[in-house]
């Protein structure tokens, strides 16, 4: 099986993930040849610090093995195709994680492998975070169904994609409050197979206070990713009403949660800040709420080793 996309997991498989997520995170040791012998390759065409040492660092936990490979540049080797270079791969190792540009490009890794490809994270798409952040808020909260989870900022972009995906599909409520523009918002083709994968319907709020209102947990990324600058100055226009700052986290549930380790509050009595890192302190989210205590910023980026770990576990039974 392959994780191509949030829309590959059902709401049972999440769960089984999940479980498999808590077992190990609440006892490494016991898991700690649970990869022996077993070999991923890591195809990186765009750099990322969380994405590659949270996959090595697993695979180390777990006595197997990782070898980076940068695929930078769009040239797997010197001539060969994607799909020769991928029917190699097949033979030299257990599991393929790719980051790559391109949706089309992990499909086509896809279709050429014969063992487990695991989406790095595309344009499209980022299920490897959120499966982090559905292990994050399982903790603060201790449930996922009837949460409300309001993404807030550029609902257009992979990271917004896998949340609304994977959040509706443990029954959670999910609004996405973004700017009133078709590029910023989520796409009627994404809220379509929502509706049809499982059945949920998302909110858009172009309004950042209503939207954020009976939230548990608010959520927000970068206003300009990789690949966007040459959009920048209009992004930086539209995005500043969108910020999540202790004004707008005050609009929230007042039991809601900002995903910072170190708190002090139960968080499950209070509302979570998230953000999938890297932070652009003082545009996206303020230090304010970043440094506070119903932050889980940082716990949310550590769960990505241990959800990753899951994962790998779970395609390789």
């Amino acid at each position: 099986m392959h994780l191509l996309s949030d829309f590959d997991l059902t709401r049972n498989e999440i769960d089984g993930i999940l479980d498999l997520s808590e077992k190990i995170k609440a006892d490494p040791a016991k898991y700690g040849d649970a990869m022996k012998n077993k070999t991923l390759i890591m195809l990186f065409e765009l750099a990322s610090l969380r994405t590659r040492i949270s996959f090595e660092a697993g695979m180390n936990l777990m006595g197997g093995h990782a070898i980076f490979y940068s695929i930078e540049g769009g040239n797997f080797t010197r001539s060969e195709t994607l799909e020769d270079g991928i029917k190699n791969l097949n033979k030299y190792v257990n599991c393929i994680m790719a980051r790559v540009l391109k949706q089309e490009d992990i499909e086509r890794i896809g279709s050429a492998a014969t063992i487990p490809v695991i989406n790095g994270m595309t344009e499209v798409y980022h299920p490897c975070q959120n499966l982090a952040d559905l292990l994050t808020i399982k903790e603060y909260k201790g449930k996922l169904e009837g949460l409300k989870i309001a993404y807030v900022g550029d609902g257009g972009c992979n990271t917004a994609n896998s949340t609304m995906i994977g959040c509706s599909s443990m029954g959670m409520g999910v609004t996405v409050v973004c700017p009133d523009h078709p590029k910023y918002s989520p796409s009627h083709e994404i809220l379509a197979k929502i509706e049809e994968h499982n059945g949920s319907e998302i909110t858009v709020s172009h309004d950042p206070v209503s939207g954020v209102a009976g939230a548990d947990v608010i959520y927000t990324d970068v206003w300009v990713s990789a690949g966007m600058e040459e959009e920048k100055k209009k992004r930086m226009e539209a995005f500043p009403p969108f910020q999540v700052n202790t004004k707008l986290v005050s609009k929230a549930k007042p039991d809601c949660i900002v995903m910072n380790t170190h708190n002090k509050v139960d968080l499950a009595k209070q509302p979570i800040v998230m953000h999938c890192l890297p932070a652009h302190r003082g545009y996206e989210i303020t230090d304010e709420v970043m440094d506070s205590p119903y932050s889980v910023v940082f716990e949310q980026a550590g769960n990505r080793m241990w959800a990753q770990m899951g994962l790998l576990l779970w395609l390789q039974d």
